[in-house]
């Protein structure tokens, strides 16, 4: 069975990070939220998350992929961690799957896994290595990114099609009725 990361940073965007979580357990994905300094994280819109672990704690397992949800604030502080730019660079290395959506592929930028890739933001966030698209998901080897809350149900779907099969992922939106 796949596994994911999914860190959370003080002012994450919650449908983002929600919705990623909800569709990858929904396929099955077993999914590990951690957050950066507090099991409780507060979101952008005054909404808070209890992860699962800290992060120092989640470092310790393996897994699959990272997905990291946006938000202003959130992908900031995000980029602001060595550990997290630390996760991303060695995911990368290895070949797993680095997705981030919204604001959170400033992450993969600053970590330095965009340079010549295609990919995607919100609008405004500076990808200034990679080939900029405007497509609602933008997928390149290993990375996935995505625009906004808007994409996030289909950004989650391209995950697991990528970490389960396309039927799973295809399953999970039929059953969730999105077209």
């Amino acid at each position: 069975m796949a596994n994911a990361l999914v860190p959370l940073a003080e002012g994450f965007e919650e449908l983002e990070a929600v919705t990623i979580v909800d569709i990858l357990r929904r396929g099955g994905v077993t999914v590990t939220v951690a957050g950066l300094s507090a099991q409780r994280v507060r979101g952008s819109h005054d909404i808070w998350i209890e992860a699962d672990v800290l992060l120092d704690a989640a470092v310790k397992s393996s897994f699959d992929a990272v997905v990291l949800p946006g938000g202003t604030q959130g992908a900031q502080r995000l980029r602001e961690d060595p550990r997290v730019l630390g996760l991303v660079r060695d995911f990368a290395a290895a070949g797993k799957l680095t997705a981030a959506v919204c604001a959170a592929p400033t992450v993969l930028e600053t970590a330095g896994i965009l340079q010549g890739k295609r990919a995607t933001s919100y609008p405004g966030n500076a990808l200034p290595s990679a080939h900029y698209e405007e497509a609602r998901v933008v997928e390149d080897g290993q990375v996935i990114t995505s625009r906004g809350p808007g994409t996030a149900i289909e950004f989650a779907l391209t995950v697991v099609a990528r970490l389960v099969n396309q039927d799973t992922a295809d399953k999970v939106r039929r059953a969730m009725l999105v077209q």
